[in-house]
């Protein structure tokens, strides 16, 4: 039986993360993987295949709607090959995860095919291709979420799909209902939209994107509204039916009317359930909470005390990059060093278009807690880039605190905003005020000039460019 100073189930962003920095803090390091791919959700079925497909169809669409006013004609007309697009995003998964594989290759990690369940607190049994057993002085829990369900609705996979099923349709929907105005459910319409489908999304809660502030789910629903899909809000589904190749949503909206929808496609985009399925954490005496997420301390380690958990397992966002920074967080604190991670710092995004960020408060938490604090924001067609690109949908709104002008939220919808973040991470993580980030020179013209204006908004309203 082989030995490891540390053995990682689970081969996600949190995973492979964790598996290259401990081997890079000289441990001895195995990862397990039940698929036969590496990379997990968001590798495979997540994160990069619909950006793959976000980024084909906003092409299609480009073509189709704005080529003409940028004095481009293309004679004949367009069409999409949805099975090419397709084979292009799957392309682009494979070059993908087949650099994780290479990575470990690099870091010497031992990869195991197989499931990993626990045997004990220090050994793992895998079945599958690499079936057998190890031990392990450590193990860290990477096995992530997996879609989750309404009670009353059957996934067929066919009709009634998941975003895995999604992203291998083999026909353009005529009309798909979506169930969930989150991420998943905004992202996979948006695509299916621009390819041509019909689009309704149904919502339980009174906005879009719930979570997030409610200024950037208004202005995003304005934008979808334009695109001409339906967005159906404060609506509670009560049943989805198959009936051949129809599917019958029915819903209550607020006003106790039952509505009936009909399409070829239903999207049940929902939210996501941590994964623990065949991991047998009874063996190894974990606890689990009542949502069937890991317990873990302000380490992220377990009630077991060689034991770890990281990534969609545990609580917190299921964020690929929360769970990189976790899985780096635990393989320092076994090298003994004292590694930090700032939940409250932990960016969101939306890949949409235009693409919708945020980090910080929003500010119905930050009344909500009776924190005083001012408003700057400045909007995106006020910007000569935005004007000259024609990305003119969108905002960056600051949000600092009254007296010291800390910067405690920053909130932003328009183009490039998954990219532009990562300033204002950087801007409150060393505690910059807004007068900090309007006394910076940002190039001209762009669109991270929208975020300078904003903290000047902030800063005494004076923006200069509205």
């Amino acid at each position: 039986m082989k030995s490891y100073d540390v053995a990682i189930i689970g081969s996600g962003p949190g995973g492979y993360v964790a598996a290259i920095r401990c081997a890079q803090l000289g441990m001895k390091t195995a990862i397990i993987e039940k698929y036969s791919t590496l990379g997990g959700t968001c590798l495979n079925v997540g994160c990069i295949p619909s950006k793959a497909m976000l980024s084909s169809s906003h092409h299609y669409e480009e073509a189709t709607k704005h080529f003409e006013e940028h004095g481009i004609e293309i004679p004949g007309d367009i069409k999409v090959n949805l099975e090419k697009m397709i084979a292009r995003k799957q392309a682009v998964v494979d070059q993908t995860t087949g650099g994780i594989d290479f990575l470990m290759k690099k870091n010497n990690i031992d990869v195991y095919e197989g499931l990993g369940s626990f045997k004990d607190a220090t050994h793992i049994k895998i079945d599958g291709k690499d079936a057998g057993e190890i031990e392990a002085k450590n193990i860290i829990v990477a096995t992530g979420s997996k879609p989750s369900n309404l009670p009353f609705i059957t996934l067929d996979k066919e009709r009634v799909i998941t975003s895995t099923e999604a992203l291998e349709l083999k026909e353009i929907p005529k009309h798909m209902i979506v169930i969930g105005g989150g991420v998943i459910g905004l992202e996979l319409g948006q695509v299916y939209r621009r390819l041509g489908a019909e689009v309704t999304v149904i919502e339980f809660m009174d906005r879009i994107l719930p979570t997030m502030d409610a200024g950037l789910s208004k202005e995003l629903n304005k934008v979808f509204k334009k695109a001409k899909c339906k967005m159906m809000m404060s609506h509670k589904v009560q049943s989805v039916e198959r009936n051949g190749d129809e599917v019958v949503v029915k819903a209550e909206n607020k006003k106790g009317e039952v509505v009936e929808f009909k399409g070829d496609y239903c999207l049940v985009s929902v939210g996501r359930r941590p994964y623990t399925d065949g991991l047998n954490v009874d063996a190894a005496g974990l606890k689990l909470t009542d949502r069937g997420q890991i317990e873990v301390n302000e380490h992220l380690q377990t009630n077991v005390s060689n034991i770890y958990a990281i990534g969609d397992v545990v609580k917190g966002a299921m964020l690929a990059h929360k769970a990189e920074e976790e899985g780096t967080f635990v393989a320092e604190t076994l090298a003994g060093q004292k590694p930090h991670i700032d939940y409250n710092l932990i960016p969101g995004v939306v890949y949409t278009w235009p693409e919708v960020a945020a980090v910080g408060k929003t500010e119905e938490e930050l009344k909500d807690a009776g924190v005083e604090y001012k408003v700057g924001q400045f909007p995106f067609r006020a910007l000569g880039r935005a004007r000259a690109s024609g990305d003119l949908d969108g905002f960056v709104k600051i949000l600092a605190d009254k007296t010291t002008d800390e910067v405690l939220g920053v909130h932003m919808i328009g183009a490039r905003c998954a990219d532009l973040i990562a300033e204002a991470v950087v801007a409150m993580e060393y505690r910059a005020s807004a007068e900090d980030i309007s006394r910076m020179s940002h190039a001209h013209p762009t669109f991270a000039e929208a975020i300078k204006e904003a903290a000047l908004a902030a800063t005494e309203d004076r923006a200069l460019h509205v």
